[in-house]
């Protein structure tokens, strides 16, 4: 509570500066913290659902190795569709960082 409380503040303190620069400086701060954070937990999500993915294909080849070409390829689309996704984030990671529309 003591960490929203100081968080509000500063907001509150940035609201209220008298000249843009402090606010633009803040928002810049701010969005370079949020495309890291951003980043972090979406390739983290990523490598996590690439993993799952990889165990479940090598799972079911295991199991039945006369189906192993088509678990493959359903691996390989999965696996493409999971990196879009963090392509995706790093797209939007960029955009706050260098062409950042709340400026």
């Amino acid at each position: 509570m003591k960490k929203i409380t100081f968080l509000l503040l500063a907001f509150v303190a940035v609201a209220f500066a008298a000249e843009q620069d402090v606010i633009n400086g803040w928002i810049k701060a701010f969005s370079v913290l949020a495309a890291g954070i951003g980043l972090g937990v979406a390739a983290l999500g990523g490598a996590i659902g690439m993993g799952n993915t990889a165990a479940a294909t090598i799972a079911g080849t295991a199991r039945n190795p006369g189906l192993g070409a088509k678990l493959m390829t359903t691996m390989f689309i999965a696996l493409a569709m999971i990196e879009a996704q963090v392509i995706y984030a790093l797209v939007i990671a960029l955009i706050a960082l260098y062409a950042n529309p709340y400026l």
